[in-house]
């Protein structure tokens, strides 16, 4: 894992707050010691879940997006440290791994236009060479017996969760996918909007459900392509739950997690889906935090929910006195999964 950078203890220091008569979860959250072999700690150690960053928005840019999603990441970690460690989450359940090294990356793109086709081919190209490391890292903790919680990021690192867990797995995995848009574009070269259509094609997707699509940003093209897939791939749509209201949340719930249930899963949340969050494609109308919550903790209470991925969240885009609190419902919404798992065990 030469991409990881390590968490250390220095780090989890420098972002918790500490109170006298508070424990906070960056006192109680596990690092892998420098002297200790990644996967060698990762087996061996006790927290189930493995928290890992990915501040790029390379994948973003080449689709069009605009840039932010690469600052999730820090302010993430700054609110997960400061969460209460009490009686209904605690926070040695959770070993803070790192961020992938894509400074290199980064730089690279700061000159490129996405107007540009060449330009946009070289970001395709490198959003492949984050492709590799994520799934490496992605196959290592689900190898070890640990769940991922990746923050992105853009949406393109979805291909590395479900390319990662399928090679540990040695099967092909399902995936639910909390979002405006489907991320099943056509393959035209690596980006955020098309993760889940690569992962398809290349045999590591078995099904996949799109929870929420919002009917007036969905191409025709898509629309038709995953009318021909029914059989492994599904969707609702938002106008038919919270406008037309034809369609129940609770229920639409239900019969996605029938779909895919009886296989290992991935739980995709693009922060798009809901209103007023900075990303690379905000909206007005969508679900509401509560609802992203509800579903959450829903598909977390599941012994085949094998990770979950948060991204395309933007604090860079937000005003300087607001820039918190993506990392705050990020939070949010990582103890709301780790409840849902540790349900199952108690």
């Amino acid at each position: 894992m030469d991409k990881l950078i390590r968490f250390t203890t220095a780090d989890l220091s420098k972002v918790t707050n500490y109170r006298s008569g508070e424990v906070k979860f960056g006192e109680k959250m596990v690092v892998i010691p420098q002297n200790e072999d990644v996967s060698t700690f990762l087996k061996n150690c006790e927290p189930q879940f493995v928290l890992f960053g990915i501040p790029e928005d390379i994948g973003v840019r080449a689709n069009y997006g605009r840039p932010g999603a690469d600052s999730a990441w820090e302010s993430a970690i700054k609110s997960i440290a400061n969460i209460q460690h009490n009686r209904f989450s605690k926070g040695y359940n959770i070993l803070v791994l790192g961020q992938l090294d894509v400074s290199e990356e980064m730089e690279a793109i700061q000159h490129l236009d996405f107007h540009k086709i060449e330009d946009r081919k070289k970001m395709s190209e490198l959003v492949v060479k984050i492709d590799k490391e994520v799934v490496h890292i992605i196959s290592q903790i689900v190898k070890a017996g640990k769940i991922p919680i990746v923050i992105g990021g853009g949406h393109n690192n979805a291909y590395g969760n479900i390319k990662g867990t399928a090679l540990a797995k040695g099967k092909p995995i399902n995936a639910i996918n909390f979002d405006a848009h489907s991320d099943f574009r056509i393959l035209e070269g690596r980006h955020s909007g098309n993760g889940f259509s690569y992962a398809y094609e290349e045999g590591f997707l078995k099904k996949y459900f799109i929870f929420g699509l919002h009917e007036s940003y969905t191409s025709k093209s898509v629309l038709d392509r995953l009318k021909t897939l029914k059989d492994r791939v599904l969707y609702n749509t938002y106008d038919a739950v919270k406008i037309k209201k034809t369609k129940d949340f609770n229920l639409e719930m239900h019969l996605a997690h029938e779909f895919i249930k009886n296989d290992s899963y991935g739980i995709e949340i693009d922060l798009d889906s809901i209103p007023n969050i900075p990303c690379s494609a905000m909206t007005l109308s969508g679900y509401s935090v509560e609802e992203l919550r509800q579903f959450i903790y829903f598909f977390g209470r599941h012994e085949n929910a094998s990770y979950i991925h948060i991204c395309e969240g933007a604090p860079s885009l937000d005003n300087d006195k607001n820039n918190h609190l993506v990392g705050k419902l990020i939070g949010y919404l990582i103890t709301d999964f780790i409840k849902a798992k540790m349900e199952i065990e108690s």
